[in-house]
C-alpha cells in the first residue's frame, strides 16, 4: 500500500520559477501510483503564487485549502479562501484560475484533476496555449498569434 501524508510532504521548489511563482510542490498522485488522478501539494509562501490565470481543456480540477489564505481569481472575481475551503474548476474558459498568496504566513493547497494527456492549458492574460506530455520533454508553449492554417506546409 502506497501512502502519502499531507501533513509530512517534501516540497521541491523548482529552481526556474520567477520571483511571484516561487512556489514548493509534492506530487501526491505520483507518491501513491494513482493513473487517472493527479495530485499535488504547493506549498506557497507569502506573496507567491503557483502558476499563472489559465485555464484547462480536457481536464477538471479541484483545489482544497489546507491551511493558509489565498486569494483566487476566477472569471467571477477573486475571493480569499481559508483553510477548509474546497473549489471545483471545471474545464474550459469558465474554470481559469489563479490563486496567490496575499497573507502573511505560507499557505498549503492540495490541487487534485483529471489526468488526460496530452494536457492542454490556455493562459488568457498572456495570450498562450501550452501542450503538455506525459514525458516532461514533450511540451510546447506558443503563443496564440502564432496560430498558422490548418493545411499550411502541407502539399
Amino acid at each position: 500500500m502506497r501512502v502519502f501524508n499531507l501533513h509530512a510532504a517534501d516540497f521541491e521548489y523548482p529552481a526556474d520559477n520567477p520571483e511571484g511563482y516561487r512556489r514548493g510542490q509534492a506530487r501526491v498522485g505520483e507518491a501513491i501510483g494513482s493513473n487517472r488522478i493527479g495530485g499535488t501539494v504547493y506549498e506557497l509562501p507569502p506573496g507567491e503564487s503557483a502558476w499563472p490565470y489559465h485555464y484547462e481543456l480536457g481536464d477538471e480540477e479541484w483545489m482544497i485549502v489546507l491551511d493558509g489564505r489565498v486569494e483566487v481569481r476566477t472569471p467571477e472575481g477573486e475571493q480569499e479562501l481559508g483553510p477548509g475551503d474546497v473549489l471545483c474548476f471545471l474545464e474550459g474558459p469558465e474554470g481559469a484560475h489563479k490563486m496567490v498568496n496575499r497573507a502573511d504566513e505560507t499557505a498549503h493547497v492540495l490541487m487534485l484533476s483529471t489526468r488526460r494527456w496530452p494536457a492542454v492549458a490556455v493562459y488568457p492574460d498572456s495570450q498562450k496555449i501550452g501542450v503538455f506530455g506525459d514525458d516532461p520533454g514533450a511540451r510546447i508553449m506558443a503563443r496564440r498569434e502564432s496560430d498558422v492554417d490548418y493545411w499550411d506546409g502541407e502539399t
